[in-house]
């Protein structure tokens, strides 16, 4: 299948493209076994959610610009809207499932943390336990899709399950983790951060909804994440619109006013600042 559209890039990819070769699945589900080598070079997205649980893996995942080691006994966790590619070497073996956004908007308040930290975070490493908990319960999907008549019930059970068992071995990987336990005003944040970056990009906004002052907010940034509370919006709005670059052919005027800058001048100037290369030599990379 080709993912490249008339102008070059990438465009975001539905599950139903998908379906064609699936070892099971339904509408909003698909099960996957991963063997052997699997390269794909060009960056795209996806508008559902993707977990990867390794049995045996060498090979590179690159998610949102950052490169990741494939190895033995992992989870890989793909957020709908992140940006990936992967080179994959002939020793993997793995299962994959693909889940569609109202199954995932039913399961996924038993991930424990914020969004932000998978994304921040998405190779989570696993213990023999959670390996063979996690084994099973993926078996189980399978043979559930499987049966023809699958009941959603056991579906939504299962992926729960899985996202509660991930959370737990996440746990020990995530640096911040105390810090958000510590202080949920940050998680909230991070939230709010990810739901409006696009309309909002002052401190003064976040910390109203927050019922706190910008500079109270501020400072509870810089003493427990050590970066300013204005680094974290321009850290997302510049993920955005890295993804926005290497996955659509939107122009780059285009990109500016989807952000939600008016002058595309100021756009490039700001994503300049922050990355040391301009928008249009980012997307030529």
């Amino acid at each position: 299948m080709s993912m490249q559209d008339k102008d070059g890039h990438y465009p975001m990819l539905g599950i139903q493209e998908f379906r064609k070769g699936q070892l099971a699945g339904r509408d909003e589900l698909l099960f996957n076994e991963l063997h052997g080598e699997r390269h794909i070079d060009k960056p795209h997205k996806h508008d559902f959610f993707i977990i990867m649980l390794f049995d045996r893996g060498k090979g590179i995942h690159h998610i949102d610009f950052t490169a990741h080691p494939v190895g033995d006994r992992q989870v890989h966790l793909l957020f709908p809207g992140q940006v990936h590619r992967w080179n994959i070497e002939s020793v993997t073996t793995g299962y994959q499932l693909m889940i569609g956004r109202s199954l995932f908007e039913r399961f996924s308040p038993y991930f424990r943390f914020a969004t932000t930290n998978y994304q921040h975070h998405p190779v989570v490493p696993l213990s023999d336990a959670a390996f063979t908990l996690l084994h099973y319960e993926f078996d189980a999907i399978k043979k559930e899709l499987e049966t023809g008549d699958s009941l959603y019930e056991l579906l939504d059970a299962r992926t729960a399950v899985i996202a509660a068992l991930v959370s737990k071995e996440a746990e020990k990987v995530f640096p911040d983790f105390k810090v958000y336990q510590s202080e949920p005003r940050l998680v909230r944040f991070l939230q709010l951060i990810d739901l409006s970056f696009r309309e909002e990009k002052l401190v003064s906004f976040y910390a109203r909804q927050l019922h706190i002052s910008a500079n109270y907010l501020n400072i509870l940034c810089r003493k427990k994440l050590h970066v300013p509370a204005t680094q974290l919006i321009q850290q997302r709005v510049v993920l955005e619109a890295k993804r926005l670059l290497q996955a659509t052919g939107q122009s780059v005027k285009e990109i500016a006013f989807e952000l939600g800058f008016v002058d595309h001048a100021y756009f490039s100037n700001f994503f300049k600042a922050q990355t040391g290369i301009t928008p249009t030599a980012f997307r030529l990379q």
